[in-house]
């Protein structure tokens, strides 16, 4: 883990660097915010900023935000300066250190911000063979793509890969390329030249150079602009990029993870993604079902949660009632394990008995998860229903009746005996039927196999 101190390191601060490195983090120290924002620019990279409360933590947050920049800041000063501790708080601040150190707290501290989610939860056997295929090609060098609905877990998958490749000792850097504007993204992967635009007031190292020797992480690599991706196959193909400005390319060593929740195939065939990009970027891909997908999943990571969340608020673990599990089986969870965690999340402050009883499982707006999947249900057989009977107006009776006749035996790989089964009707009258459909220039699937176009 990397630690970059900000502020004068005096008897305490050297202290805490001192517990910082016999608990395995890298310290580097800078004087104050603009030293702080050079040593990032320049591509040094930090997990955690332990800052002097003395500093303008204010104007530091801000600084990171405006270059896009991002890493948590714990405030350290003397412990009873309450008032400067709270102020550091609403500044930006993550936690605040009281000085002089505790060697535990300053651990705990540590390894809060420095634990990565890489041990991947899961008991359903759809989501083994994924674990599975990632551990065979984790110690490659192979581009990775990671597709999945939002929620999933594909940043946690990511990071696993990661932590098991040869790789795991140097940096994992992510970029989110949906939420940086298209006009910054070029920047933000590439770094720039002091000069190279109006806002360049010094030179930035990019993700690309951050991620050097380790991992980059481009997730929602579906939302790039189509024009960046043509720079970003020349920098995987040569294994160089360009600075924005630059003069001379600068040579990169990575490995490139790609996450997307869209079909890339169809942004292809749309023309918004490059067809030789997805090649160099899915040579493996890993795709992880949804959460009802993988069902045996749900209770392992409830539980999973359950236990965080107690232990991170100082609040008894309670195991999840049988009832609640039946709940939470029962949700469609259309948020993955994203919704999942933070329902459980909420579930444990709101419980008060031994158990995490079904009345604490609700949703964002507090009503009851077991009333709003009903809703949910009862919504989706209503447009159902509406959209049968829409599709039916104006047509015969003879038009329906074929098509349900036609798609059964597709259905059926053209076994006549199971399709006029499921249809109610004699194998005689279905072969009557299909005789007419036939004379009509109809395709009609024969034994074992379907219409093309039903294929």
């Amino acid at each position: 883990m990397r630690l970059l101190i900000v502020g004068t390191l005096r008897g305490e601060l050297i202290t805490a660097a001192k517990i910082a490195r016999e608990r395995g983090a890298s310290v580097a120290q800078v004087d104050g915010v603009e030293a702080a924002l050079s040593h990032l620019r320049q591509g040094k990279g930090a997990d955690l900023l332990m800052v002097d409360v003395q500093i303008d933590i204010r104007a530091l947050c801000e600084g990171l935000a405006a270059e896009h920049m991002s890493a948590p800041i714990v405030a350290c000063g003397v412990s009873n300066d309450k008032r400067a501790a709270v102020m550091a708080i609403d500044a930006g601040a993550k936690e605040y250190i009281p000085l002089p150190p505790d060697p535990e707290l300053i651990a705990a501290v540590l390894e809060a911000v420095s634990r990565t989610e890489t041990s991947i939860i899961f008991r359903d056997e759809s989501m083994a063979r994924v674990v599975q295929l990632a551990k065979q090609i984790a110690g490659s060098d192979a581009s990775v793509l990671i597709t999945g609905e939002s929620g999933v877990g594909k940043e946690v998958m990511a990071r696993f890969l990661h932590e098991k490749s040869k790789r795991a000792t140097k940096p994992f850097v992510s970029v989110n390329c949906a939420a940086i504007p298209d006009n910054l993204l070029e920047s933000e992967l590439f770094g720039h030249e002091k000069g190279a635009f109006t806002g360049a007031i010094a030179r930035r190292i990019g993700k690309f150079e951050e991620a050097d020797g380790g991992t980059l992480l481009l997730d929602e690599i579906s939302e790039m602009d189509v024009r960046l991706q043509a720079k970003l196959l020349r920098a995987i193909q040569e294994r160089v990029i360009d600075r924005v400005g630059g003069q001379r390319p600068v040579p990169v060593d990575i490995r490139i993870i790609a996450t997307s929740n869209r079909n890339l195939l169809e942004h292809v065939k749309a023309g918004h993604f490059r067809e030789d990009l997805l090649y160099r970027l899915n040579v493996v891909n890993l795709k992880i079902p949804s959460l009802r997908e993988r069902p045996a999943d749900i209770i392992e990571l409830a539980g999973h949660f359950a236990k965080k969340y107690a232990q991170m608020n100082g609040l008894p673990n309670r195991i999840i009632s049988h009832d609640a599990k039946r709940l939470l089986l029962a949700n469609p969870w259309r948020g993955n394990v994203r919704e999942l965690e933070n329902t459980i999340h909420r579930a444990v402050l709101l419980s008060m008995g031994a158990e995490i009883a079904p009345d604490a499982i609700l949703t964002p707006e507090g009503e009851s998860l077991a009333q709003s999947a009903s809703d949910a249900t009862a919504r989706k057989a209503a447009e159902l229903a509406e959209a049968a009977t829409r599709a039916l107006v104006g047509r015969t009776v003879a038009d329906v009746e074929r098509e349900l006749i036609l798609d059964t035996l597709d259905h059926c790989l053209g076994n006549r005996t199971h399709a006029a089964k499921i249809l109610g009707i004699s194998i005689r009258t279905l072969r009557n039927k299909l005789n007419e459909y036939s004379a009509d220039g109809l395709d009609i699937p024969e034994p074992g196999t379907a219409r093309v176009a039903m294929a």
